[in-house]
């Protein structure tokens, strides 16, 4: 497993798809407000380098201990939300309309995903102020599975969707 400033360093892939504005501390206080939570440090450093936006292949995927609707032993991890209201480009703070659209618990905050699968920081088992577990959920399946204990841990266990040999790299498998 990498340490998260050797990740850091590469983590961000080419693009300014889904990229926000660079991120602000008055950015931050307001996305908080807005979500109801603390955020991570370890997220607000990766966007800090850069507001959201397409990751790099090397970091697209994290392994799981059981099969998904999208693969035998991994979920895809293509980009992460920044914060931001620049047009056309889901953000953050979308989350509360996110979350009540696709029946997901809260509190959350959404990283990634299409509506059909969400990436997200779960709070509710370390409320609003806590450092938050990161969960895979399934709206189609009503399923969820806790991928790490923490962001970093979570960053730090991205891997190359390449490594896992099984060409499943965006068509989700069957459940």
């Amino acid at each position: 497993m990498a340490r998260f400033d050797e990740v850091m360093a590469t983590f961000w892939g080419d693009g300014d798809y889904g990229v926000q504005q660079a991120l602000t501390d008055e950015m931050v206080r307001e996305a908080e407000r807005v979500l109801g939570v603390s955020l991570p440090s370890a997220l607000l450093d990766l966007l800090r380098v850069q507001n959201g936006g397409v990751v790099s292949a090397d970091h697209d995927a994290f392994p799981t201990s059981r099969r998904t609707s999208w693969s035998e032993d991994h979920i895809p991890f293509d980009d992460l939300m920044g914060i931001g209201r620049r047009g056309g480009t889901t953000s953050l703070l979308d989350t509360p309309y996110l979350v009540e659209e696709w029946g997901m618990p809260a509190p959350l905050v959404l990283l990634s995903g299409d509506g059909h699968s969400w990436i997200g920081l779960d709070y509710r088992a370390c409320g609003r102020d806590g450092e938050p577990s990161v969960a895979w959920f399934e709206t189609d399946f009503n399923t969820e599975l806790v991928l790490a204990a923490d962001f970093r841990s979570f960053v730090e266990g991205l891997t190359a969707a390449s490594a896992f040999g099984d060409g499943c790299t965006g068509t989700p498998a069957s459940a």
